[in-house]
């Protein structure tokens, strides 16, 4: 594992070091507001010590809420992205930050303070002579505690399409690349002792008095500060490129795929950019809001998942609907679908095969007798969709023992080791002709055709019509065997989704 790490780190030196810089743009942004504001929230609340007790508990209870849940509070508001990971890791950092400033003041001893009145120093003169810079030490201690915190924390911002070596960790789940995934959450424990390295110099500098250490002090925190603004500018600056288009795609090896191969087309067939946010954690009830915000302009879909879940139409979605949803599309949101891919991935159930034997099963129906000693799995989305698994239950009579609910890259491991009994598969998975599964058959018919296509925001498209001839040529370049064996090679021959997409195109005669 540490040599595949390694090379892995040397090949693709380029991809984590934009990762690494993403990471620190994000948690270094955050760190700066929370020290902005918790060091004035600190010092006001020593001040006024009658505000203390209400203050803490605010920012105690928001401390308590889980980082996941303060991210899906956020997105309605805030939308998907960095300017939400940024809020939420303000929102955490705020705690040790007011604490320490708080607590280093409030235990000054009273007998300084009493001595610096007698002798006609003014209160502001008492806070920034005295109060603060004997209250350092353990405010510098509430500030290493959140940078670290901080950095650590920043992982989780990729679940919502924010940058970040979080990416690396979730890609490498979702493509079941462990090394990928050791080796980000290696990179995020480094970045953040070196942080702590560079704080606690900066500590030790703080203890010298001397004029000439005083100079240099000076010196540093000007380059620190130039230091930061340059992370958090250029990100700024990245991101109001003109003529970008931003395409997202769902946590799932196929969609990294197609995600990879929009990239190099568009980019290869017009002058455009392109500003790929990779397994936006959430799928759908994620990339859809975005896209009616304008956050995003493009993405990868499935017809079943729009019919059922976007429109929140009743029924079974057959392809015969597709101009029925295309015109609901275009007047309700101002979207429309344009290059269908041509493979059909939609969801299936399997089962381990030495449960399949011992219970006899081969159909879905089959189930309703073995359920109650069953485990379910499925990705989170899977529980809530309007085609899932409630209206699976309810169709086929199913009533399961207990339900699991899993990251899409994790089902396989799952069921290989015994965790879940029965899972939600898709047809086009990779890992499906290497796991010692059955899939049953959906003897009701119960889900509907999912045609891969992308939906794209209608005021992009007229604004570009030149990504009409990109989308020609994607049109049938998939079937489902095709992208079965893209998924096998991600998945199981642990090749990369852009080699995969660049070769995959090359055979296709689309690359010049």
């Amino acid at each position: 594992m540490l040599q595949e790490m390694w090379s892995m780190l040397t090949q693709r030196t380029g991809f984590f070091l934009n990762l690494a810089w993403e990471h620190l743009e994000i948690s270094l942004l955050a760190i700066l507001i929370a020290i902005v504001v918790g060091g004035l929230v600190g010092i006001l609340i020593s001040e006024y010590q009658k505000s203390s007790k209400p203050a803490l508990g605010v920012i105690n209870f928001l401390y308590t809420i889980p980082s996941i849940s303060m991210l899906g509070f956020l997105i309605p508001f805030s939308g998907i992205g960095n300017a939400t990971a940024v809020i939420a890791l303000t929102v955490y950092a705020l705690l040790p930050m007011v604490r320490n400033t708080h607590t280093g003041i409030t235990n000054i001893d009273p007998a300084l303070l009493e001595a610096a009145k007698g002798m006609g120093s003014t209160r502001l003169q008492i806070l920034f002579k005295i109060k603060l810079p004997l209250a350092m030490p353990v405010v510098m201690s509430g500030i290493r505690n959140m940078v670290t915190m901080t950095i650590a924390l920043t992982g989780i911002a990729s679940f919502i399409g924010a940058g970040g070596l979080g990416v690396a960790i979730y890609r490498g789940i979702t493509t079941n690349n462990a090394a990928m995934t050791m080796l980000g959450s290696l990179l995020i424990a480094a970045l953040a002792l070196i942080m702590d390295v560079i704080l606690g110099f900066i500590e030790k500098r703080m203890k010298k008095r001397s004029a000439k250490s005083k100079r240099t002090n000076r010196i540093l925190a000007v380059a620190a500060v130039v230091l930061c603004a340059g992370v958090v500018g250029g990100g700024i600056l990245a991101s109001q490129k003109k003529d970008t288009i931003h395409i997202a795609t769902k946590p799932m090896t196929e969609q990294y795929v197609l995600g990879e191969m929009l990239d190099i087309l568009i980019e290869q067939d017009t002058e455009l950019d392109v500003q790929l946010t990779q397994g936006v954690g959430g799928g759908t009830s994620n990339i859809q809001p975005a896209m009616e915000k304008g956050e995003f302009d493009l993405y990868p879909e499935y017809t079943g998942t729009g019919w059922n879940m976007v429109l929140k139409r009743e029924g079974l979605y057959t392809e015969n609907l597709f101009d029925e949803m295309q015109a609901a599309y275009q007047d309700e949101l101002q979207l429309q679908w344009i290059g269908m891919y041509g493979f059909n991935n939609t969801y299936g159930l399997a089962v381990r095969r030495e449960i399949a034997e011992q219970y006899g099963l081969k159909t879905y129906s089959d189930l309703k007798a073995a359920a109650g000693q069953l485990t379910f799995g499925a990705e989170y989305d899977f529980f809530e969709r309007e085609d899932g698994y409630d209206a699976l239950c309810e169709t086929y009579g199913l009533r399961f023992k207990n339900t699991v609910d899993l990251d899409i890259g994790l089902k396989y491991q799952a069921i290989n080791q015994g965790k879940i009994d029965v899972m939600v598969i898709f047809t086009t998975d990779g890992q499906l002709s290497v796991s010692d599964v059955v899939v049953l058959e959906d003897d009701q018919s119960f889900y509907p055709s999912y045609l891969c296509g992308n939906v794209i925001r209608t005021e992009v498209l007229e604004r570009h019509p030149e990504l009409e001839s990109v989308f020609e040529k994607l049109t049938g370049i998939l079937s489902d065997d095709a992208m079965a064996q893209i998924n096998y090679e991600v998945e199981t021959e642990g090749k990369e989704p852009r080699a995969v997409a660049e070769a995959f195109l090359q055979n296709a005669g689309l690359l010049q």
